[in-house]
């Protein structure tokens, strides 16, 4: 029986070890199983340096008909999980065929990466990049090792950022305008801005300010719209009162944004909403909803 378990393991290992490893920011990532491991943090036009590590098990040797390392930038939809689309492809070849007796280390490296898609785990969607060791075998199958990156893209602060006005109406019986000092935050932001009433007939029993992300992904009948409350924010308990005016200071630090995604490689967005909520005595809701624009500023050193 043990004989049996030792033919269906690998004859070696693999290890893909980052060349600037020890230095580099490592992030977070949330792995298929529910684990969270830490990996290296790169952005686009980056170089990828590091070395591959094949070590056969002591006594056995690897026939193979070639090593290859792939990078892969990978989006996958989960309606169609187990689909990948790859929309960033190069590959290194790292041996010819031949046989492995011992361990062997292959440089590799990938220059000023086209990178243009942030990594990111959605609800329906999740955008990643891998390297991918590949070992070729006749009869038996392929040796694959692979290990993860998370790519970020910053963003320039925006020359123009107009603020954000609009009016909620009821005719007759409400008359409200807010307006928001701007209409594009980053993820640190801070979103500033005031609620003026100007005219009120029915009694307001609260008030709350939601930040909302909503997620699409797919195209067509296979549109899945996903929209999350990341953030409630009470502005008001009690009635307000004629020609009241409130603040608003809502912090974006704490919660867990991403940057706005428009139309991701033609496969999902994903967008941000500040929704206003009144809710009257009678526990009726009404709601103002307007988009802003998130987006991942370079952390200053």
């Amino acid at each position: 029986m043990n004989f049996l378990v030792g033919a269906f393991k690998p004859p070696c290992s693999v290890s893909i070890i980052f060349a600037d490893g020890r230095t580099r920011k490592q992030v977070p990532l949330k792995k298929e199983n529910g684990q969270t491991v830490m990996v290296p943090l790169f952005q686009s036009q980056e170089n990828i340096v590091g070395e591959v590590v094949i070590e056969p098990v002591q006594g056995k040797k690897v026939e193979h008909n070639g090593v290859k390392i792939e990078l892969l930038g990978q989006i996958e939809l989960y309606f169609d999980r187990g689909n990948y689309y790859d929309f960033t492809s190069l590959v290194r070849e790292l041996d010819v065929p031949g046989e492995l007796y011992e361990r062997k280390t292959y440089p590799f490296e990938f220059s000023t990466v086209e990178m243009p898609y942030e990594s990111y785990n959605g609800v329906n969607v999740r955008l990643r990049y891998i390297l991918k060791v590949t070992i070729s075998r006749n009869y038996v199958s392929n040796i694959v090792e692979s290990q993860d990156f998370v790519v970020h893209n910053y963003t320039p602060l925006p020359s123009i950022n107009n603020s954000i006005k609009m009016e909620v109406g009821i005719e007759d019986c409400l008359h409200i305008e807010f307006e928001y000092s701007k209409s594009k935050y980053h993820l640190k932001d801070v979103i500033v801005g005031k609620i003026y009433f100007l005219l009120v007939r029915i009694k307001i029993k609260n008030m709350e300010l939601e930040i909302r992300r909503r997620e699409s992904t797919g195209s067509g009948p296979n549109t899945y719209v996903e929209t999350e409350t990341l953030a409630k924010f009470e502005l008001m308990d009690g009635a307000p009162v004629r020609g009241e005016s409130i603040p608003v200071r809502l912090f974006l630090s704490p919660y867990e944004l991403t940057p706005t995604y428009r139309n991701i490689n033609n496969k999902f967005s994903v967008k941000y909403y500040l929704n206003l909520v009144l809710v009257d005595e009678e526990d009726r809701r009404y709601f103002k909803q307007q988009e802003i624009t998130v987006y991942r500023l370079l952390p200053t050193p």
